[in-house]
């Protein structure tokens, strides 16, 4: 792939996070010669989340690799349906839904998160409710291989995400049925089992990276194997 071809990669952050974090993958891709874009993810529904990410994709000029952590997966295999622009979805610890699947059944499919138990609501002036994780047990819930001096920062800036977009099902065409699709699998990831992202990735029939002791945050803890995952899926 020569210079002026290669794709763009857009980055959409899931709950909890915000566009910042991708900050040392970022680096990385941008010295292969990719252009990069980190959006910055509503995360108020997975249709109008979907929606703002489609288009931004459909304002780049040129091929797209779409990736996606955690709720972010919700995102982009909306956004990418139809797409013809995308070529590759990472999946970056990552949700790969069928239709009618949301973050929350999803999460539920087999067990192990002890997410719910960290959270902390916010009531909204409409009725919903925005979510954070509280920050004192952010570090071991969310980024436990992350340093301290990291995570506090982390904490304190996380986006909220609201419950009625983590219970959303998802609907319509999933573009991973369609559009090649790579997983990067954090073995230690208290937030979604690692079963549930095994089961995605089979069911997508994914290429898959796993990383032992890899927790939730391993776009922060391990940038150079998702960096390394993202130029994979760019050069294929």
């Amino acid at each position: 792939m020569s210079e002026n071809t290669k794709a763009t990669v857009v980055l959409v952050h899931g709950a909890f996070a915000e566009s910042g974090g991708w900050g040392p993958v970022v680096e990385r891709l941008q010295a292969q010669g990719h252009t990069v874009i980190a959006a910055a993810n509503p995360l108020r529904s997975v249709a109008f989340d979907a929606a703002q990410a489609r288009a931004l994709v459909d304002s780049v000029d040129g091929p797209v690799v779409l990736v996606g952590h955690s709720y972010g997966g919700m995102v982009i295999s909306k956004a990418a349906a139809g797409a013809g622009n995308v070529k590759a979805l990472v999946f970056v610890a990552a949700f790969a839904p069928e239709p009618g699947d949301s973050a929350a059944t999803l999460s539920g499919l087999f067990p192990g998160s002890t997410l719910a138990q960290t959270l902390r609501p916010v009531p909204l002036p409409d009725g919903n409710q925005d979510l954070y994780v509280a920050q004192g047990l952010y570090h071991n819930q969310f980024a436990a291989d992350v340093p301290g001096e990291v995570t506090r920062v982390m904490a304190s800036t996380q986006r909220p995400i609201t419950v009625a977009a983590l219970e959303e099902p998802a609907d319509g065409p999933q573009a991973w049925a369609t559009i090649p699709s790579f997983f990067l699998i954090a073995e230690a990831d208290n937030n979604i089992p690692v079963a549930a992202h095994r089961f995605m990735a089979e069911r997508a029939k994914g290429e898959v990276v796993s990383i032992e002791g890899a927790s939730h945050a391993v776009f922060a803890s391990h940038p150079s194997e998702v960096a390394d995952l993202i130029l994979r899926a760019a050069a294929s």
